[in-house]
């Protein structure tokens, strides 16, 4: 795929067709899924720009411990993890998958800049609206640092920098607890994808959510103040803006629950009554039961055998296993296999 000529307000659109106005994938992804049993919707389109806001604002709700957790295990050990990036001089990028509002980041980018060198950010998303708003920001705070995001899917965006002509080391950083919204088979995939995108020597920072009190976990998905409901049923005002569909957000309910045997969380709307919906862009329909749930979430919650497991199952090499105090949440070092 060959990058547009021009860079858009510091980032540069590597795939038109990765940003969420991919119309014809968004519809075939909803047709399939609204016709299965149960009926699923990807959580890969949660994220417009409406949902990328209220996904900030989740992660500073009390009940969401992630982002804090991650916070302590950043800030802890943000030197151990700049040495092993940046110690040797070698030219650095931090490559930031779904970055969000940045912030985690930003307190390995900081220590980097305090400690004399000069990493290049390189966020990578599918959102335009999240891509401004975050290379605007980032600039706002870290005037000196060199920022230039990437509008793209994630492991086409770190094969454009592997290509790239001046090879630098990269520092792929895909934290919160991302990785565990992918089934085991796809979530093999993926991180094996990205080692592949990498060049040898190259690092991952990747968060793995661990299991933990299962009170602990239903508050976080079901916080009081009602962000992860605003978030989750914003991805049907989504499908009636962007496809034609006619859901009456107010029918249908956010619930999100644990299930202590396989450890995933899973989230669901569910239609208060019987109703139907249409899909003009479709040109179908969609019936739904009193109380079927359309699942939109899986979230695994990992045992630290189960991290080794899969990282080894990708090719990678554990460089570091950081953990907060409460062992609530882990933050796995790895190197792509080959380097020194």
């Amino acid at each position: 795929m060959v990058a547009e000529p021009s860079h858009i307000a510091g980032y540069l659109v590597l795939s038109p067709a990765a940003a969420p106005g991919d119309g014809q994938t968004l519809a075939r992804e909803v047709l399939a899924g609204l016709t299965e049993r149960p009926k699923r919707l990807s959580s890969r389109w949660f994220y417009d720009d409406v949902g990328s806001e209220l996904f900030a604002r989740i992660c500073a709700q009390p009940e969401y411990y992630v982002t804090r957790t991650e916070l302590q295990i950043l800030t802890t050990h943000r030197a151990d993890i700049a040495a092993l990036a940046a110690g040797d001089g070698a030219p650095l990028d931090v490559v930031d998958l779904g970055a969000g509002d940045g912030s985690k980041t930003r307190v390995l980018l900081e220590h980097l800049l305090s400690c004399g060198h000069a990493p290049r950010y390189v966020p990578i998303d599918i959102s335009h609206g999240a891509m401004r708003d975050l290379v605007a920001r980032t600039r706002a705070a870290l005037p000196t640092l060199e920022v230039h995001g990437l509008v793209a899917e994630y492991v086409e965006g770190i094969a454009h920098l592997t290509r790239q002509a001046a090879p630098r080391r990269k520092l792929v950083v895909f934290l919160g607890s991302t990785i565990g919204n992918f089934r085991a088979d796809d979530a093999r995939a993926l991180l094996t994808r990205v080692r592949e995108a990498c060049a040898d020597g190259d690092l991952l920072l990747v968060g793995f959510d661990l299991k933990k009190d299962p009170h602990v976990l239903f508050r976080a998905y079901n916080d009081a103040a009602g962000v992860a409901a605003a978030f989750n049923q914003n991805l049907l005002h989504r499908l009636n803006r962007e496809l034609g569909t006619d859901f009456d957000v107010e029918r249908f309910r956010h619930y999100g629950g644990y299930d202590v045997r396989s450890a995933t969380v899973e989230s669901f709307l569910c239609s208060t009554e019987a109703q139907v919906v249409h899909c003009s862009s479709l040109a179908t329909s969609f019936d739904f039961a009193a109380w079927e749930p359309i699942v939109i979430e899986h979230s695994h919650k990992f045992t630290l055998a189960e991290v080794d497991e899969l990282v080894g199952a990708c090719g990678l090499l554990v460089e570091r296993l950081l953990l907060d105090d409460a062992r609530w949440f882990l933050d796995a070092l790895l190197r792509v296999r080959g380097a020194r």
